[in-house]
């Protein structure tokens, strides 16, 4: 899948890269109480990361392998 970025209330609060689609939904439920945490009704949904949003997950991946990190263990960044 490409880099999405997660938003509350349409604004931008991280950028992940899920597997598929259910990787996604699985971290939109799971992630709620953390991205609403001040706000519990705010609206959560996502669409595909713009330039800089997925040039600031690249440099996150990079910083990832370069500790040794490997790709199926790096799912994302908060923005």
């Amino acid at each position: 899948m490409q880099v999405t970025t997660i938003l509350v209330n349409d604004i931008p609060k991280a950028v992940v890269r899920p597997n598929d689609r259910k990787d996604l939904a699985r971290f939109l439920r799971n992630g709620r109480a953390y991205f609403t945490a001040d706000a519990p009704e705010a609206e959560l949904s996502h669409r595909p990361a713009d330039e800089a949003e997925a040039a600031r997950w690249r440099a996150a991946y990079q910083l990832h392998l370069a500790w040794g990190g490997s790709e199926e263990w790096f799912f994302g960044v908060p923005l």
